[in-house]
């Protein structure tokens, strides 16, 4: 499992922020659309009919630097588990046909993101929802590297890039 932006991606999903834990759910990329998995229920949204969706309340990165993140992460995510806590929420603002809808999804990264990486990922989302990208290319990558460790900053912005432009 990798992390790219604010995407967690395996060698069978694409996720908004981290995978499907005992935080609750999770929000799933595919190629008709969205898929938000909830133990109480799944919720789906196809691209067409979404007219925008963008991710809120975004951890930033510590001016310190940039701290093995995905280590961090996993890390938090243990220790949350053991002493209640979990990682930061996120908020998914979805605008359909039908009027606004948020969906929680999680940070896979621990002390945030850089602000490169966000509007890269927030610029991909947009694509998506425009039809000018499709999350396919993340899924092929996730197939040939997603038993890999997460790439470090500067390949993870060129794949954001890379996504952008297919």
């Amino acid at each position: 499992m990798a992390m790219v932006g604010l995407f967690w991606i395996t060698s069978d999903a694409v996720y908004v922020g981290s995978p499907p834990s005992a935080f609750g759910g999770a929000v799933r990329l595919t190629s008709d659309g969205l898929e938000a998995l909830d133990p109480d229920g799944s919720r789906t949204w196809t691209w067409e009919g979404l007219r925008s969706a963008v991710i809120e309340d975004v951890p930033t990165e510590s001016p310190s630097g940039r701290v093995s993140k995905l280590v961090g992460s996993v890390v938090s995510a243990a220790a949350g588990a053991f002493l209640g806590e979990g990682p930061t929420a996120m908020t998914l603002r979805l605008e359909t046909a039908y009027g606004p809808e948020q969906v929680t999804v999680y940070s896979a990264a621990a002390g945030g993101y850089g602000a490169e990486e966000t509007a890269l990922s927030q610029d991909l989302l947009a694509r998506f929802v425009a039809g000018t990208a499709a999350p396919r290319a993340l899924e092929a990558w996730g197939r040939e590297h997603g038993q890999e460790a997460t790439p470090k900053p500067q390949a993870r912005e060129a794949l954001l890039r890379t996504w952008t432009r297919a």
